[in-house]
């Protein structure tokens, strides 16, 4: 076997990098950051949006790069957070940049759902918890708004971006996942529940399994970026939680915590689970590249991320270690709710901290270690909880917890998880989505399973 070099253009919600992992002929995998951009939308038209172009542009030249880089490209696969999407207009073209999850226009569109099917039976189906940011109320209300979907595509983020690579307009399944869309068990659109809340399913493109091989570059973006023509495409598991879950060895006792601004937490399930138990536990089903992943969404770094940016401002620029040594030296005992909806918008999350623990009784932070210090108790109370309902609702008792992603790296917050939890915490792979999208590329393409994996990013 021949060098051979895959792609994985991984895209977050506050940056995005272009990964490029090497498989030695001796079956080690070693890999190189090409490429790093940030991302973040802005307010245009009264609406949060995403600047495509720019996101695009910056694939691109990080595809550029990798190729004047890296020899023997064979693969390319994009991720990105979930729920976003775009519409394709018969011109080919993009129509408007997405809108972001985090607007809030559509929120009226849950009670009216509800008006027409009942959340036992929508979660019956679908499997998900109705959250504002699933993709059919959005649609709901772009409907409501008078868009015209006759002659258009729905394509998901990562969906999109492929589609500028190969012309090829496919829905993968694992982003699908967390539309609102999907009939749970069959993973296939729900054209019943479309036609009742008036969602364009026409709109919708076929659904591909995680490890589709979309085919090759087109021609000119091959001439363009200096491609190799027959570098493939691959669908990953375009939803970055579930490209990160393709590292966890599952064995029956083990859970995953996938942490980065949002915190993901659960396990790997050959089928769904759909009961009126699961759903009052607020646990969901979305889309992984082997299975279901049944995990709840917990607000995750997103406060630690306003927190930085609020204190930014204010002239006090510290750094993650930094943060962390001052909430490691803070004593507090505050816990409080980090699923609170106020701390789920952008601004002054310091002041909105404080306000929270002093009309609740709590102990307020008075120094900037202590709420670090106690955001963190926080988390890892809340993952405590996760825990227990899972254990509850599925009857499978966990023995460890693996967490994966950038919040592996936070010792202190792996700890308090160890002491909140009882359980035995295994900290990485740090890079896990983009690790586990080339693991996923690896495999479609035919290439052996890597015999080590050095995490050298």
């Amino acid at each position: 076997m021949k060098t051979a070099t895959f792609l994985a253009v991984d895209f977050g919600a506050g940056s995005g990098r272009v990964i490029a992992g090497t498989l030695s002929p001796e079956g080690q995998l070693t890999f190189k950051e090409i490429h790093r951009f940030s991302n973040s939308p802005e307010k245009r038209g009264g609406l949060m949006r995403w600047d495509f172009a720019r996101l695009h542009s910056e694939m691109r030249a990080g595809l550029k790069k990798a190729a004047r880089e890296c020899d023997g490209i064979v693969g390319i696969g994009v991720d990105t957070w979930g729920v976003d999407f775009g519409l394709i207009g018969p011109d080919g073209q993009l129509v408007e940049d997405p809108i972001c999850y985090r607007e809030t226009a559509w929120e009226p569109m849950i009670s009216k759902l509800e008006t027409i099917v009942s959340p036992e039976d929508l979660y019956a189906r679908c499997g998900l918890q109705p959250i504002a940011i699933n993709s059919i109320y959005r649609l709901m209300w772009m409907a409501e708004e008078g868009v015209d979907f006759s002659d258009k595509k729905i394509l998901f983020m990562p969906d999109l971006f492929n589609y500028f690579l190969t012309g090829v307009a496919v829905n993968e399944y694992t982003m699908a996942s967390t539309s609102g869309l999907l009939v749970a068990e069959e993973r296939n659109w729900n054209h019943p529940l479309m036609r009742k809340a008036g969602v364009p399913f026409a709109s919708l493109c076929p659904v591909v399994k995680p490890g589709h091989n979309l085919g090759p570059v087109t021609p000119e973006v091959a001439r363009d970026l200096g491609l190799p023509e027959t570098a493939s495409v691959i669908a990953v598991g375009a939803h970055d939680t579930a490209s990160a879950a393709a590292v966890v060895r599952f064995d029956g006792d083990t859970a995953f915590l996938s942490s980065g601004t949002w915190s993901l937490l659960g396990i790997s399930l050959d089928e769904p689970v759909t009961t009126e138990t699961a759903r009052l536990s607020g646990y969901a089903n979305e889309g992984g590249t082997e299975g279901i992943l049944f995990l709840q969404n917990i607000t995750g770094m997103w406060i630690l991320q306003q927190l930085m940016g609020r204190w930014k401002e204010q002239g006090k620029t510290y750094d993650f270690p930094t943060l962390i040594r001052m909430a490691e030296e803070a004593s507090i005992d505050t816990v409080f709710d980090v699923d609170c909806p106020e701390f789920a918008a952008a601004g002054d999350m310091d002041t909105v901290i404080r306000e929270h623990c002093r009309t609740r009784g709590l102990t307020v932070p008075q120094t900037d270690g202590e709420t670090v210090r106690a955001l963190l108790q926080s988390l890892a109370a809340r993952y405590a909880r996760a825990l227990r309902d899972l254990e509850s609702v599925t009857g499978k008792a966990m023995k460890k917890l693996q967490i994966i992603g950038g919040g592996s790296r936070n010792a202190l917050l792996n700890r308090l998880t160890e002491e909140a939890t009882g359980l035995e915490v295994v900290a990485g792979p740090a890079e896990a989505t983009a690790i586990g999208n080339i693991l996923t590329q690896i495999k479609a393409l035919g290439y052996p399973a890597p015999k080590e994996i050095i995490e050298n990013f």
